[in-house]
């Protein structure tokens, strides 16, 4: 088996590898070729909070988030903007040589704030140099269209993503993890920022109690159908604290072994178009937050199993995809 190069990357608190071969088509290699140089996401924290935790809403947040709001571990809170991504330019340039920086407002919902306040921050993180792009992570219930119109200001300033958490396009799921909208609601969030142009990853969970391979492969299929520019696969782990983790000690729910993980990855990026980034693989949590899976922190272990299975079934990324395939690399 070949052998992958590990990237660390700020964004997901894990790795980001690059193949040799062209089966995936990754994000991290993209961002390489288009700015001429290794390129790295930085996570922010810039004190966003969520519509799912407050609004008289009668839950508080997502059953499998902690109380960081997902944050990347590590990540330099009560600090600054500027601050936090001059901290981690420092830390990617001395060790990794690192010459071009992507800041990604990644914990809770970072557009959940007055339009001028979003604008603040945004126009904070490009200020720093070297900064050459933004990323903002937040919730399909919470990009109003004048926050789109916003966001597509900076798409044209800049090099931008939205990313829209979905997790599954079953509503049942979505019921069950208290995510407090419906697929119907991703798909009206999705069009509305297609229409102004914007880039969009959407995150996904595998591994969610209740859902099948079928389940899974259904929504591989709609993000297909889609065409959605990035995607992000986050396998389900489950954090001390949290409502999920409740549920994990009780003996109501059980985590994926390693070799399923691998088997729905593939799965499911041999049913998206070739042309999709893949911006994520795997991940998991702060190790002294962690339940399940314990496999989860061997990174390595994980990325070479999903190569190996595609090399083991002779595919790639798009192998059963059904679509046409039109776009340029100009993402």
């Amino acid at each position: 088996m070949r052998t992958i190069i590990g990237l660390p990357c700020t964004t997901c608190s894990g790795i980001v590898a690059t193949m040799h071969r062209k089966q995936i088509n990754l994000y991290s290699t993209y961002l390489k070729h288009r700015f001429g140089g290794r390129t790295h996401k930085i996570s922010v924290d810039a004190g966003f909070g969520c519509p799912n935790r407050s609004n008289g809403r009668d839950i508080d947040g997502c059953i499998f988030c902690d109380s960081s709001g997902s944050a990347a571990v590590g990540i330099a809170r009560h600090v600054g903007i500027a601050e936090q991504l001059e901290q981690a330019k420092e830390l990617m340039q001395r060790k990794y040589r690192a010459k071009w920086f992507v800041a990604y407002f990644q914990p809770y919902s970072n557009t959940f704030a007055p339009i001028e306040q979003l604008r603040s921050c945004y126009n904070q993180a490009l200020a720093v140099s070297n900064v050459v792009g933004l990323a903002v992570g937040t919730r399909p219930d919470c990009v109003a269209d004048p926050v789109l119109d916003l966001l597509a200001e900076y798409h044209q300033r800049t090099y931008f993503w939205l990313e829209l958490g979905l997790q599954s396009c079953h509503d049942r799921t979505l019921n069950y993890l208290h995510r407090g909208h419906d697929y119907a609601c991703f798909l009206d969030a999705y069009r509305r920022a297609k229409e102004r142009g914007l880039r969009v990853c959407v995150h996904l969970i595998l591994g969610l109690p209740g859902e099948s391979r079928e389940d899974i492969l259904e929504t591989a299929a709609e993000m297909a159908r889609l065409e959605i520019d990035g995607i992000k696969l986050h396998l389900l782990h489950v954090l001390r604290g949290t409502p999920l983790g409740d549920s994990y000690l009780a003996g109501e729910v059980t985590t994926l072994e390693m070799e399923e993980y691998v088997t729905m990855v593939v799965d499911v990026l041999e049913r998206l178009s070739p042309d999709t980034l893949i911006q994520r693989l795997t991940g998991d949590g702060p190790r002294e937050l962690l339940l399940a899976p314990a496999w989860s922190l061997n990174k390595w272990e994980v990325l070479n199993a999903i190569d190996a299975e595609f090399e083991r079934r002779e595919t790639q990324q798009g192998h059963y995809y059904g679509g046409t395939i039109t776009r340029t690399c100009d993402f």
